[in-house]
């Protein structure tokens, strides 16, 4: 059998078409099979949705709200946000050619929507900026981080970035603020196994063969005399695990300032409530580089963006990981 033509749909304000499959089962039209499975959008909502022509069948024609379910088949529709709060802060693009957009995000702004955030995302930002339609994350980071992201321009070279990430060969460096303790040995080698914790969205070390690998090393220590002490840490990510940076911190008892989840994931905010913008996430994004898979050529890009320790001199013991170069993989 052969597989059903995918139809290239173009965005509507920068959000691209989402697609649902229909199985078979008991629904009489469309309207009572979406209602069901995506039973977050009431049924009013989809009635006028389907009578402007926002519902699309798999050849891409409008389907009225009385259409009988098919099953088999796939259905199209744009995601929509009865309000969505304005993140206040702006992206900036660092680079841009026929193959590659980079990025330097700010905290707060999550990569792609999801959940209470659709046009205040990244992507949906970039496409309405560029008119780049195709624009595919290659990697992400965490809404609360700041810093690089590279988007792929066209599909079929989107495999081949991406395969660099699968085959570590990403040379990334992150910029941490977070506690100073002393008595610990720098530079640090975190290696260990991560899970998930039974805490939602947290990982945690557990026993196992090793699956995350971060090198740690101190870039300054804030002084004494401005209260708790502070240091400025690079991290080196060699594996890419779920919040490795931030789990592996918080096992050497260095949470990353600002963490809503380590050590302990705090409440989320009730549904409608404004953000809080207050205390960012101290996780920056600085650095990556990586040999182009398409032109050959090697790419580096860095932040602009910069993380500070409180007022007063700074001090570094040695080795300090601000007079060292990068550390290759």
């Amino acid at each position: 059998m052969s597989r059903p033509t995918r139809i290239l749909l173009p965005t509507r304000d920068g959000v691209s078409a989402s697609t649902v499959a229909t199985p078979p089962g008991p629904w009489a039209t469309v309207l009572d099979f979406l209602c069901e499975r995506i039973p977050a959008v009431a049924r009013e909502d989809w009635a006028q949705r389907m009578a402007r022509g926002e519902v699309l069948d798999a050849q891409g024609q409008a389907v009225p709200p009385g259409a009988p379910h098919r099953a088999q088949t796939r259905l199209h529709y744009w995601r929509s946000l009865p309000f969505e709060h304005r993140i206040p802060f702006e992206e900036t693009i660092v680079f841009q050619d026929a193959f590659l957009v980079v990025a330097d995000k700010p905290h707060f702004l999550p990569v792609t929507p999801k959940g209470r955030y659709l046009h205040e995302t990244l992507l949906v930002r970039l496409k309405k900026r560029t008119g780049i339609d195709t624009l595919v994350p290659m990697h992400r980071i965490d809404r609360e981080t700041a810093g690089l992201v590279v988007f792929t321009v066209q599909p079929h070279t989107r495999n081949a970035y991406q395969g660099l990430l699968r085959d570590l060969r990403v040379h990334k460096t992150y910029e941490a603020i977070a506690p100073w303790r002393e008595g610990l040995a720098w530079p640090q080698r975190r290696i260990s196994r991560l899970a998930e914790s039974l805490h939602f969205m947290a990982m945690h070390e557990v026993g196992g063969a090793p699956n995350a690998d971060t090198l740690i090393e101190v870039m300054a220590v804030s002084d004494m005399r401005a209260g708790p002490r502070l240091a400025h840490y690079r991290l080196t990510p060699r594996t890419g695990q779920k919040h490795q940076l931030r789990a592996h911190m918080n096992a050497l008892g260095l949470p990353i300032l600002g963490d809503q989840i380590y050590p302990e994931l705090q409440p989320a905010l009730p549904p409608g409530q404004a953000p809080d913008f207050s205390r960012p996430l101290q996780l920056l994004a600085k650095s990556l580089r990586f040999t182009d898979p398409i032109t050959g050529e090697a790419r580096a890009f860095e932040s602009l963006r910069r993380l500070q320790l409180p007022e007063g001199p700074p001090t570094c013991p040695q080795p300090c990981a601000r007079d060292l170069p990068p550390t290759p993989r």
